[in-house]
């Protein structure tokens, strides 16, 4: 079978109005929180992509109705916390490590056995950062001989509440444990060492629960039951940062992004293209099912390189592959530290960006935890994406700088996390063919 890729190239002053797909992380949850509630709940802007089906198509396994009346749309009809059913085989959360990680908390709460299997990219992914915990709480989770995938949950167990640290700042562990929570006996309490992304606090309130949370800390207890909600997905701001910087890299680009979320511990990546000269100014503020949104409009404007603060880090883990090829873009060099994490996603992103950058011919120091880019003119070359979606987008960014033909190899995990990404990008200007 052939392995799909794109040929990317130059293209023109981008321009337009985009609906970027629903949030992925709020698109798992809400379904995840409507199938425990109580009631029926209408999930709007749900993402139409695999990963989030797959989260769906275990919930239905597991006994819960979700009727699809219409595209990113779900009617969830709750079971109850006490409502899910064992599934007979294999649950398969697909390329999805959020979905992986909050089932694991979740099932290990369960009265039945469940097993998670995922694809040959998540089976490669580190699960022992949330089995530990777990383990602590009472849980029985086995995993392969090096804590990845398969996750073999023994169910019947009696989960207590504990106080934890995260060793390393993870909004899925947290939330993973949190859902366990739920169900141990006690107050279940989670510090973490950089504040993460507090969408399952947001999400559990919404629902009805009474959780405490604040910048790096959240604690709830046990025992209590979920209230059916509507929740309106909001446009998924990793998706929309590949085009905060193509509009802010190609000359004479302007685009408007509409409802797109804006959760303060996401949104690094804006702050740190604001510091290096961007042009994006926020328009038609809202709050859609307990998250901020806001219309994203950009402008092409110079940048210039910085040293990424620390502590925006955290806020923009999944959003540096877009932020090195803004960096390759800007003037003066770009440096980053503490993004020890990115070796560890999909692919060793640090390494991907790395590599591509040279291969279109800039020179790019590696560390441990980071980076320094020296911008400079982009050429063409062949890029390996090592299946990680955001690679792939990355470097189609890229292409519409440079100078001569980009292919990009092994684009087919695109599509699941940001279905139509090549459609809305050939449609606002792209230089971008299959």
């Amino acid at each position: 079978m052939t392995v799909p890729h794109w040929i990317a190239t130059a293209g023109q002053p981008l321009r337009g109005t985009l609906e970027i797909p629903g949030d992925k992380s709020v698109s798992h949850r809400s379904v995840m929180f409507a199938a425990l509630a109580d009631g029926v709940s209408t999930i709007d802007g749900f993402l139409e992509g695999e990963d989030t089906r797959a989260t769906a198509a275990i919930f239905s396994r597991m006994g819960v109705r979700i009727e699809t009346p219409s595209p990113s749309r779900r009617i969830v009809h709750g079971v109850g916390v006490d409502g899910l059913k064992g599934a007979d085989g294999p649950l398969d959360c697909g390329n999805a490590g959020t979905g992986m990680r909050l089932l694991a908390g979740l099932l290990a709460a369960q009265p039945f056995d469940s097993v998670l299997v995922g694809d040959e990219s998540l089976s490669k992914r580190p699960m022992r950062r949330v089995t530990t915990p777990l383990a602590l709480m009472g849980a029985r989770i086995d995993t392969g001989e090096d804590g990845t995938p398969p996750l073999r949950i023994h169910g019947g167990q009696a989960l207590q509440g504990i106080e934890y640290t995260l060793p390393v700042a993870s909004a899925q562990v947290k939330s993973a444990l949190l859902l366990a929570g739920l169900y141990a006996k006690g107050e279940t309490a989670i510090a973490e060492p950089h504040p993460t992304r507090d969408y399952t606090e947001r999400m559990l309130s919404a629902f009805g629960v009474q959780i405490d949370f604040s910048p790096g800390h959240a604690r709830l207890r046990g025992g209590q039951r979920l209230r059916a909600t509507d929740i309106a997905v909001p446009a998924d701001f990793s998706s929309a940062a590949f085009f905060l910087v193509a509009g802010s890299i190609v000359p004479g680009s302007q685009l408007r992004l509409r409802a797109v979320g804006l959760n303060p511990r996401r949104t690094g990546l804006l702050q740190a293209l604001r510091l290096m000269g961007a042009d994006i100014t926020e328009e038609n503020h809202a709050t859609h099912g307990g998250e901020p949104v806001a219309d994203l409009v950009v402008r092409h404007a110079r940048l210039h390189g910085i040293a990424v603060p620390e502590e925006l880090v955290p806020d923009m883990i999944d959003e540096f592959p877009a932020l090195f090829v803004a960096a390759a873009c800007a003037e003066g060099p770009t440096r980053v530290t503490g993004a020890a994490e990115l070796r560890v996603k999909e692919s060793d992103r640090l390494a991907a960006m790395a590599t591509g950058l040279r291969t279109l011919g800039l020179r790019v120091d590696e560390t441990a935890d980071g980076a320094t880019v020296q911008p400079g003119a982009l050429g063409g070359g062949t890029i390996q994406s090592h299946g990680d979606h955001r690679i792939a987008m990355a470097f189609a960014v890229a292409a519409q700088r440079a100078s001569g033909e980009v292919r990009i190899e092994d684009v087919a995990n695109v599509a699941p996390s940001f279905p139509g990404f090549d459609r809305l990008a050939q449609g606002c200007g792209f230089g971008l063919r299959a």
